[in-house]
């Protein structure tokens, strides 16, 4: 077992700097070392590259030795040190490649685990700084229901309730992704991103729409329906620009960009407003609203609209108002203009006048 050349060569295939792994070979040749002596005793290995069996055991130096794994006598020690004194620590020449096939296979368990704990390591600190962001990844493989992606050199997990149902996720497919959270378990760190998140789409805009990104566009709601379709509504802190025409961008390009990585969903984006009425009139977009009445108590709205555009208002199974309805935090009842004429003459009917007195 050359544990130098194994230092090296582990050292390039995990890309892991030579000083951070020697820390945690050590540790796994002092197990090896304990298994190899059979000693409970406290044993500290150094790696040496001077010393020819590429390692040394720090013994304590003691009057009487009743551990010689790890204890040695004064005047031993001396040889090696002619200044060393009762209770020093002394560097004594170990050879890695005489362990034996046990204490091998003990230290190869021990590096192995070393190593894992390692690279979780080195996934928290890169991911701590992705939280909240988006990466780009490839698809590798499915597992038990979660699509596994690579990002740089470690895999992030997708799971199922994270994914939109219209992807397919094929094998090596380049996607956009974004990181939800650090989750710690039993097999360690797990990295799980989103696709189905809200927040994908407010980064994606950010990423795509150069005016986000500096702060004078700022993207104020996002309501999805992954896959399918969402709204965004946005507000221009820059009298000279216009928010929904920096998000669409030339010809659509800026807004196709992100549809494209979304596909199919569609996106609408439309204006904010700090008034309610409008917000909701923008909201509900591209139907047209003729009336709209609010509830500030209940935080709803009746809107009525001309009754053929009332299928637009409401949407596909009612995809547009359910939207409108979270892009806005209000509760949103929507009627045709005939609908409500008809409901309006029925609370009539239902209430009438009191007749004059003495008729």
């Amino acid at each position: 077992m050359d544990i130098l050349h194994e230092l090296k060569q582990i050292a390039t295939e995990r890309e892991i700097p030579v000083e951070e792994l020697k820390v945690e070979l050590e540790q796994a040749l002092a197990v090896s070392y304990k298994r190899f002596k059979n000693t409970s005793g406290e044993a500290v290995v150094r790696l040496d590259p001077t010393k020819k069996g590429g390692a040394v055991i720090e013994k304590e130096v003691v009057g009487e030795v009743l551990d010689p794994a790890v204890q040695i006598g004064l005047d031993m020690a001396r040889k090696h040190d002619p200044e060393a004194q009762i209770g020093d620590f002394v560097p004594i020449e170990i050879d890695t490649n005489t362990f034996g096939r046990i204490a091998a296979q003990t230290f190869k368990q021990v590096l192995q685990q070393k190593l894992r704990e390692v690279e979780l390591r080195r996934v928290h600190e890169q991911f701590s700084d992705e939280l909240g962001e988006v990466v780009s990844g490839l698809v590798t493989r499915r597992e038990e229901g979660s699509v596994m992606i690579q990002v740089g050199r470690h895999e992030v997990e997708l799971p199922k309730r994270e994914q939109v149902p219209t992807d397919d996720y094929r094998p090596n497919e380049r996607i956009k992704v974004y990181v939800l959270k650090i989750d710690e378990g039993y097999r360690g760190f797990r990295v799980i991103v989103s696709r189905s998140h809200p927040n994908l789409l407010r980064k994606l805009l950010e990423l795509e729409v150069p005016e986000i990104a500096e702060g004078l566009v700022e993207v104020k709601s996002v309501s999805r329906e992954p896959g399918q379709r969402s709204k965004v509504a946005v507000l221009s802190h820059d009298e000279r620009i216009d928010a929904v025409g920096a998000c669409v961008g030339q010809r659509g390009t800026r807004i196709q960009a992100i549809m494209d990585e979304l596909r199919p969903e569609k996106v609408d984006i439309v204006p904010w407003s700090e008034e309610a009425k409008q917000l909701i009139v923008n909201a509900l977009s591209p139907a047209k609203v003729n009336t709209l009445r609010l509830n500030e108590e209940e935080r709803s709205a009746y809107v009525i609209v001309p009754d053929t555009q009332l299928s637009l208002a409401i949407g596909r199974g009612g995809q547009n108002v359910r939207l409108a309805a979270r892009l806005t935090e209000w509760k949103i009842d929507i009627r045709s203009e005939s609908q409500a004429a008809q409901e309006a003459k029925e609370r009539a009917g239902s209430n009438p006048a009191p007749e004059a007195p003495g008729g």
